[in-house]
């Protein structure tokens, strides 16, 4: 039986990303060779557009966009999709791209719009893993999906 993970849709090459582009990284698509995978987006899943105006988390834990518009129902919409698309699959590990105000894991930006990274996680990160989902981070050794 194959291994059945979820990954962030922009990591798999899908054209989701905020500025219409994709994160493509040939390192997880080769980690997951031979898995079922399920893409996702939580920011598309939460209705948000491709191309939109990047968004952050403010020190509040509200996401405003570089307009200043707040756009968190957005990633609240997009977090519950999100996690009712790994529970239909019957699904409970995913890949997420770091950084990103919905799927970062080690670390997310400031809410400054300056590139300052700061310690946390994003708002769908931390949601799959309040609910059981395992975040797999491919570049710890030993690592296995089997």
């Amino acid at each position: 039986m194959k291994a059945r993970i979820a990954c962030s849709a922009c990591l798999l090459g899908y054209a989701c990303k905020y500025d219409g582009g994709s994160n493509f990284d040939p390192e997880v698509v080769a980690f997951l060779r031979g898995c079922e995978v399920i893409p996702v987006c939580p920011e598309i899943l939460g209705g948000m557009p491709t191309p939109r105006i990047p968004a952050e988390i403010l020190p509040d834990g509200t996401l405003r966009n570089r307009e200043n518009l707040d756009v968190t129902e957005y990633f609240e919409h997009g977090k519950i999709a999100t996690l009712a698309i790994l529970r239909a699959a019957g699904c409970d590990r995913i890949i997420l791209k770091d950084g990103s105000p919905s799927c970062g894991t080690t670390y997310v930006y400031d809410g400054s719009f300056t590139h300052r990274a700061v310690p946390g996680m994003g708002v769908c990160a931390r949601h799959l893993r309040d609910n059981g989902i395992t975040i797999v981070e491919i570049h710890e050794k030993g690592q296995r999906l089997g």
